[in-house]
């Protein structure tokens, strides 16, 4: 999850410097809520696997 957020920010990036604005735009909305998402699975992620630890 965290690499496709990497992957969509480098082609906002690249289409930001090639002038892409839109296209821009859409990928660094993407690699925001694809970030986003990892870190909410990770947090439960991590909450789950303590909780098994405590036992």
């Amino acid at each position: 999850m965290l690499n496709w957020a990497v992957t969509f920010l480098i082609i906002a990036i690249i289409a930001a410097i090639l002038g892409f604005g839109g296209l821009a735009g859409v990928a660094t909305e993407m690699a925001k809520i694809l970030f986003i998402i990892f870190l909410v699975l990770f947090l439960i992620s991590l909450i789950t696997g303590w909780r098994r630890g405590r036992k």
